[in-house]
């Protein structure tokens, strides 16, 4: 890849248009590489593959190698800020995540304020090896979880389909409820913090599960704490580069915007293209939105829909994304197709 003085994904978060758009997937890293499931293997369990430096940062690097992205996101999961503040967290093979549950006011007085950050470590040390195997035109992204997101997994103890335990917790609980949002505003801060002085030029805040919230429960627990967050982040590093996802958010994504003060927000593909580009791309850059179910389509359905995101959003600040992450089934080869269609 040729050198340059300048990233093209920090450029549009900092409000500089590209005539390309810069180009990451969430969860590039993942199985539907062939080489991601040969260190997976050799890793053993997922957590030990994201504590793993040198593995963390071979898979993070992967799909960088494969495609040429413009970003490589750091290998590591939301989950690890519960872990680090010294609960039960493990991985069921095809089950996902499995927590000791939070879900009543005695538990939640057993949670730990501060997270032991040395039990992260590894993923600062992955950052570390990352950044310095990356071209200087590429940026690294790290990232945590918002805390409403987190907190639906600790509360339930694994996912569920609308995270009704979390939602009902702070419907029962509050007080109870915005113990665990404050443990984990402000073990995210420091998470995020850390990551930066590792090597990440940028930052993502994965709220995947803020669509169920309806508009006071989604100001209250998606939108304050995330604000709280990037607050938190830029009293020390003024210039931080965040960029916000609330999966879902629909209507109140220019609320999210206004109040958390992000320099992008990614859109999940149900977007209303009309509205993202009059109320949220007239204020920041977007991040986004092709369906992951159609990158595993291919062929002129796929086409037709990258040229639907360009044709959407790319006269404005845009980094072309997906609306959620890429399907292990995804081919290899619909991904490039992607890539020769955005890059023209």
């Amino acid at each position: 890849m040729p050198q340059s003085a300048t990233k093209p994904f920090i450029d549009v978060l900092s409000g500089q248009r590209q005539a390309i758009p810069p180009m990451w997937m969430m969860r590039q890293a993942g199985r539907y590489l062939p080489e991601y499931r040969e260190v997976r293997a050799k890793a053993g369990g997922f957590l030990d593959l994201c504590f793993t430096p040198e593995l963390a940062a071979e898979v993070t690097l992967q799909p960088i190698r494969r495609f040429g992205f413009n970003a490589a996101i750091i290998f590591s999961d939301i989950l690890v800020i519960p872990y680090a503040l010294g609960r039960s967290v493990r991985f069921e093979v095809g089950e996902g995540p499995r927590l000791e549950p939070l879900d009543d006011p005695a538990k939640v007085a057993t949670l730990a304020a501060r997270a032991d950050f040395s039990k992260l470590a590894p993923v600062f040390e992955a950052l570390r090896i990352v950044r310095g195997a990356l071209a200087p035109e590429v940026t690294l992204i790290g990232f945590c979880g918002a805390p409403w997101t987190v907190a639906t997994y600790m509360v339930a103890g694994q996912g569920t389909p609308d995270q009704a335990p979390a939602r009902m917790m702070a419907y029962r609980h509050p007080e109870a409820f915005a113990q665990i949002i404050d443990v984990l505003v402000d073990n995210s801060v420091e998470y995020l913090l850390a990551q930066l002085a590792a090597g990440a030029d940028a930052l993502q805040i994965f709220d995947t599960w803020a669509g169920v919230l309806p508009p006071p429960e989604f100001a209250r627990w998606s939108i304050e704490p995330t604000r709280r967050i990037v607050e938190g982040v830029r009293a020390k590093v003024p210039d931080a580069k965040i960029i916000g996802f609330p999966r879902g958010a629909g209507a109140q994504l220019p609320a999210y915007v206004e109040a958390t003060g992000v320099n992008a927000v990614s859109i999940d593909w149900t977007a209303d293209p009309a509205f993202i580009r009059e109320r949220v791309q007239s204020k920041v850059a977007v991040q986004g939105n092709l369906d992951p179910l159609v990158l595993i389509t291919g062929g002129t359905a796929l086409d037709r829909a990258v040229d639907d995101v360009l044709a959407n959003f790319a006269k404005g600040r845009l980094i072309f994304n997906l609306g959620h992450g890429i399907q292990p089934e995804t081919p290899i080869a619909h991904v490039e197709q992607m890539l020769r269609r955005v890059r023209g």
